[in-house]
């Protein structure tokens, strides 16, 4: 069974940092491009950030470029997000997705890729 489980969700002030984990279990973890999708009250889901784990190639939102990181680690079948300097309008569902097309492109054309998702982590950031 295809799964993704997501951890590290919460409540951080403006400023702060959050890491996000997401296991991937079911398929073969490195075949796969694995990213974070988020969706904010009242507004659209966008793409945040992707990495193809077999070769390490990531592609980044511009309202994320260097505040946020992806990294995998394949021995554990999870791949992160270390979120720094988080601002009130990164406040959102954060949801980690493998769609079945396995590159980083498929953020740039669709918000809805078919694929495995994960259940979804709250990230608010509010002082």
């Amino acid at each position: 069974q295809l799964q993704l489980v997501e951890s590290g969700g919460g409540l951080v002030q403006p400023g702060g940092s959050l890491r996000l984990s997401c296991a991937a279990s079911g398929f073969t973890f490195n075949y796969h491009a694995i990213g974070w999708y988020r969706q904010a009250p009242g507004k659209a889901r966008e793409g945040v950030v992707c990495i193809r784990v077999s070769d390490g190639s990531t592609w980044y939102a511009d309202s994320v470029k260097g505040r946020f990181s992806i990294s995998s680690d394949n021995a554990k079948s999870t791949v992160y997000l270390q979120m720094n300097n988080l601002q009130p309008e990164d406040t959102a569902i954060y949801y980690c997705a493998a769609p079945y097309d396995a590159s980083c492109a498929v953020w740039t054309h669709t918000t809805h890729p078919h694929g495995t998702w994960g259940q979804g982590m709250q990230v608010t950031v509010s002082s």
